[in-house]
């Protein structure tokens, strides 16, 4: 498919919009979930997807093909997933099953009540990714599900890779602190 990919890329930047086409139904389900990932709404995932491809389509001929044309669509994607974000149009929910599931292992020969426990330490993690800043959310998201290294989340990020590791330093401590807090911090994060 990379390769498919490059064709399509250097037809459209000759200008065949059939192309460019095609490259969308080729990365379209990726871009969604990422976006779905960083957004935690169907909604804004596909105005954050749609304004994606938009800047993509704008910025093609500036595309120098030194990266890959996925790794600089995320890039986009993550851009604009902070700036929609930011925007304060977001709707707050804590839905985020999908990222949580590839996180855990759930054959069906497991036990039960591993399943049980697995399926509480999701829902938690869901919340608790959740309430992240998008900008701690989407390092964590890029690492962690993407599994991208920390070079390439500072690419599509456009940030250096030292911001990129103390970001995913200060989420996951952020993360460990509400999934595990210290005896005391429970009852005080209740009140």
């Amino acid at each position: 498919m990379p390769t498919e990919v490059a064709a399509l890329v250097t037809a459209a930047k000759a200008g065949d919009r059939g192309a460019f086409d095609e490259l969308v139904k080729a990365t379209y389900a990726e871009t969604y979930t990422l976006a779905l990932r960083l957004t935690h709404d169907e909604e804004d995932a596909r105005d954050v997807v749609q304004e994606a491809y938009l800047r993509a389509y704008k910025g093609l001929k500036k595309f120098r093909e030194d990266a890959q044309f996925t790794t600089w669509l995320y890039r986009i994607t993550a851009n604009c997933a902070a700036t929609h974000l930011g925007k304060g149009n977001r709707h707050r929910h804590e839905d985020l099953e999908d990222a949580a599931d590839t996180l855990f292992d759930e054959r069906p020969e497991a036990d039960p009540e591993a399943q049980a426990d697995a399926g509480l330490l999701r829902d938690r993690l869901s919340v608790a990714l959740a309430h992240l800043p998008p900008r701690l959310r989407s390092v964590v998201v890029l690492r962690d599900v993407y599994d991208l290294p920390h070079e390439e989340i500072a690419e599509e990020l456009g940030i250096t890779e030292a911001a990129a590791k103390v970001r995913l330093h200060r989420a996951r401590k952020q993360l460990r602190e509400r999934l595990f807090p210290m005896r005391g911090e429970e009852e005080a994060r209740a009140v």
